[in-house]
């Protein structure tokens, strides 16, 4: 069972990126027009921006929100080659009266020469930090030593990693026995420089993140990664959006007591669908990491879950109107293409501003049980209540509920 809802976004041009907050009650999107928009879901379930400002002088690739631990905190990236820190301020009355709020740019990254084109903020268990990666190849880790004075960040480690680097990722294990670690894609055009994905860990005796392993069967650009929640797991899961979607087992070995460098890792490739047939460019777990969607140019969502053998299959497909599509082939019929492959041609931009186009970007999944509307017929896959899916095309949003 499927439910789409579509939203009006008033976005000017493409947009880029949807972040959820952490309850799935809140969210934020950026796009090519400069600006973010903040979007509070009420008690009837509708969606109602609350903010929306001009955060960069040009397009703004990705959104993201910090733990609400740490207040209410969002971190934006953009083509005009900066990162921004911005921090909600409780408003005037009046604003209040309107449902409006209010956000204060506390900080702005420099470090970066050319375009930066993801930002995430760190596990919580870490403290308030904030990688950034960029076309230059470098990823840059940032700390708020007094989480009550967000204008003060340090540049704690700058890692060059030799190829353009488009996506990021931390893995949010905060278990004692796995040290912090990062994934980062690069979009590099030439496919015969391999390992288009590397994993990178901190090392506690030198205080520093080195190279603990290259996935060298990636040759292609990757437009997305991300690590699955833990969840006790021993290994770690790594979902990457390339010409098709991949799904590897990393699992470290035992290495000894005096060895000063990263974790070996075992890297298994556990699945790889080429179902999209094109490029894929968001893939999104659920909280309890047994749901994975893709998004890809064909204009579909695909939904891919694991049984009790992990063997991952599509148990879903939406289209880019929220319908589920039916057919005994059990592929997309010819339509227009979706889900941001225009991302890329717009980074190139000289002028940082992105053409009208008619394809979407990418997708989020996240809690419905937070949204206080999850049918009980729609069944949970999530564990957690049902999944609650959000794509956004072009100047919209749509969100679709199983």
């Amino acid at each position: 069972m499927f439910v789409a809802r579509s939203i009006a976004a008033d976005h000017k041009d493409l947009i880029h990126d949807v972040s959820y907050d952490f309850h799935g009650r809140r969210m934020a999107t950026c796009s090519s027009d400069q600006s973010v928009k903040v979007w509070d879901k009420s008690e009837n379930g509708e969606w109602h921006c609350t903010a929306s400002w001009k955060t960069h002088s040009g397009s703004v690739w990705r959104v993201t929100w910090a733990h609400p631990e740490f207040g209410q905190v969002l971190a934006s990236c953009s083509f005009d080659r900066t990162a921004a820190v911005w921090e909600e301020i409780v408003g005037e009355s009046n604003d209040k009266q309107r449902g409006l709020s209010h956000w204060i740019k506390r900080t702005t990254l420099v470090d970066s020469r050319t375009s930066v084109t993801d930002v995430k903020f760190a596990p919580k268990h870490m403290g308030l930090m904030l990688a950034t990666c960029s076309a230059d190849g470098v990823v840059r880790i940032y700390e708020a030593p007094d989480v009550m004075n967000l204008s003060q960040w340090s540049l704690q480690h700058e890692i060059s990693c030799k190829l353009s680097c488009s996506c990021i990722s931390w893995n949010p294990s905060s278990s004692r026995a796995h040290p912090p670690m990062f994934a980062v894609g690069s979009d590099d055009s030439n496919v015969t420089y391999g390992g288009k994905v590397q994993i990178y860990e901190y090392n506690e005796n030198t205080r520093k993140y080195s190279k603990a392993e290259t996935l060298m069967t990636v040759t292609d650009a990757v437009h997305d990664i991300a690590f699955a929640p833990n969840l006790g797991r021993s290994f770690h899961v790594l979902a990457i959006a390339t010409k098709d979607v991949r799904i590897f087992k990393l699992v470290p070995l035992r290495r000894e007591s005096t060895t000063t460098g990263p974790t070996k890792l075992e890297v298994q490739i556990v699945a790889q669908f080429d179902n999209h047939n094109s490029q894929v460019w968001r893939v999104s777990w659920n909280i309890t990491s047994t749901l994975l969607a893709s998004s890809g140019d064909d204009g579909c969502v695909r939904l891919w879950k694991a049984n009790y053998m992990d063997n991952w299959k599509c148990t879903g497909i939406l289209k880019g109107d929220g319908s589920p599509l039916t057919g005994s082939s059990g592929q997309p019929s010819a339509m227009s293409t979706v889900v941001g492959s225009s991302i890329q041609t717009s980074q190139n931009a000289l002028n940082g501003m992105s053409p009208p186009t008619d394809k979407a970007v990418g997708l989020t999944l996240t809690r419905c049980k937070e949204l206080g509307f999850c049918p009980p017929a729609a069944g949970c896959v999530c564990g957690a209540g049902g999944v609650f899916l959000l794509m956004h095309v072009k100047r919209d949003v749509s969100t679709y509920l199983m």
